[in-house]
């Protein structure tokens, strides 16, 4: 039996859950370590898995960057999730047909190596409760946004993980990885 491929799901998130905008709030944070450890993430991947908003800011930035994470991410498989969309042009990029948790689950099944999900708050949370991701990444700003789109909003179905690894940065930020309990 081959085994499973692994989804990873990343996000930047604020110290009262915000994952929102990061472009608004994530900056200051930025240095050497938050570096390694986005590129760390993207370097594993074979596979992109976005939803539509992730996949529309990505597609009008990226395509544009040089250098080794912008070649990577260009270059990469993108799968993308959205019931609005009609079609994709950015290079190696292809909208997710039917339901997008029957897709993830046969995409799991295939062959091939590590399905990296960034961004995409509504995604995210969708395989999460459908038990799909297999690691959870949060990197913690030390930020309280008071509002904004939250990785878990009031009402949500628990979802227990486990602590895997954490790192802390010197700027304050936590890199903690959590896997299903």
């Amino acid at each position: 039996m081959t085994a499973q491929r692994k989804i990873t799901a990343g996000l930047f998130i604020s110290l009262d859950g915000v994952v929102e905008a990061p472009d608004t709030w994530h900056f200051p944070y930025l240095n050497d370590e938050m570096e390694a450890a986005v590129g760390e993430m993207f370097a594993g991947a074979e596979t992109l898995l976005l939803g539509r908003k992730t996949y529309e800011s990505f597609a009008a930035a990226w395509p544009q960057r040089s250098g080794e994470m912008a070649d990577g991410i260009n270059g990469i498989r993108k799968l993308v999730a959205s019931t609005t969309l009609t079609g994709t042009d950015w290079n190696n990029s292809t909208l997710i047909e039917g339901d997008v948790i029957t897709a993830v689950k046969d995409l799991k099944q295939q062959p091939g190596g590590t399905i990296n999900l960034t961004g995409s708050i509504s995604l995210t949370r969708t395989l999460l409760m459908a038990g799909l991701v297999d690691e959870l990444r949060l990197l913690v700003h030390p930020i309280a946004l008071g509002t904004g789109l939250r990785l878990f909003p009031e009402g949500t179905a628990q979802v227990p993980l486990r602590l895997a690894r954490s790192a802390t940065f010197s700027t304050g930020v936590l890199d903690l990885t959590y896997q299903p309990a």
